[in-house]
């Protein structure tokens, strides 16, 4: 076994920073084979304010704090992983694998999964923000069905426009392309939103589609130097390695060149998890 700069074995086989999906399914396969793992949960989520998840097989419907929830009582049938709620402030990584800093405390483990995902900037429109992961989205896989048979917006002057309008066609009753910069206000309203334009005229929807400016939500890819895509994403093979040896990112803050972008979503964070765990094993069981 690798010893750490104090020449002792390290605390773990795999710290994972991030307790979300991909995060907690990592820790599940890591414990299901009785590797020593530790998951560190800040408790920020990218998905914070939707109340209900979607497309998700068997789950569809469910509120993400719900599924958090079982995922962690589900690890707690595995002696060897531990839980704990608490935020990193930094990470490192050297010969021996990687050092994490948590509020003055040093842990050092053999392999590190980064699962923090991304933060969104969202178009400069007030009122917009509140009503983020509700009546305003990003994914139409997460949140179309939801505006079925109404009419929706979508706030994008980018070519992607097109294509966003088209798969949103058989879902809505009608689909209204607008340039953020032409909106100059949304309120919520008793059955959706009331978007003002620039005009004066109002445009009243189900709910309204964006595409976000998202961005890393914590600096441990920085602080370890990994190669990012020009998504601004964590650039992995489709098994999760990254850049740096030993170290591994999951869900939609990593992305596969195989991959357009980053997947933002439940059952991609899933996978990529669990890839990443396998991927772990296999390198722990082919040093013996």
């Amino acid at each position: 076994m690798d010893r750490n700069a104090n020449g002792r074995d390290p605390m773990y086989e795999a710290i994972i920073i991030g307790g979300g999906p991909a995060g907690l399914q990592a820790a599940l396969t890591l414990g299901r084979m009785h590797r020593r793992t530790l998951l560190l949960d800040s408790g920020e989520y990218r998905n914070a304010t939707v109340p209900h998840a979607h497309n998700l097989l068997g789950n569809d419907g469910t509120a993400p704090a719900d599924l958090r929830g079982r995922g962690r009582d589900e690890l707690a049938a595995y002696a060897t992983v531990e839980v704990r709620d608490a935020t990193v402030s930094a990470v490192a990584s050297d010969d021996n694998g990687v050092r994490v800093e948590i509020e003055g405390e040093v842990l050092h483990a053999e392999h590190l999964v980064l699962a923090t995902g991304l933060s969104d900037d969202l178009p400069a429109i007030p009122g917009l923000g509140e009503h983020w992961g509700d009546r305003v989205a990003n994914c139409p896989f997460c949140h179309g069905h939801e505006f079925a048979g109404r009419p929706v917006a979508v706030l994008n002057a980018s070519p992607h426009a097109a294509m966003l309008e088209s798969m949103l066609r058989p879902v809505a009753s009608e689909v209204v392309v607008l340039d953020p910069a032409a909106v100059t206000r949304a309120d919520g309203t008793a059955t959706g939103l009331r978007l003002t334009l620039e005009d004066g005229g109002t445009v009243e929807v189900a709910g309204a589609f964006v595409a976000p400016v998202s961005r890393q939500r914590a600096p441990f890819a920085a602080q370890l130097g990994l190669e990012l895509q020009e998504s601004g994403a964590v650039r992995v093979d489709p098994f999760g390695r990254t850049s740096v040896e030993g170290v591994f990112a999951a869900g939609d803050m990593a992305h596969a060149d195989h991959f357009p972008g980053p997947m933002a979503s439940l059952a991609g964070a899933i996978a990529a998890g669990q890839l990443a765990a396998v991927a772990i094993v296999q390198r722990l069981a082919a040093r013996g």
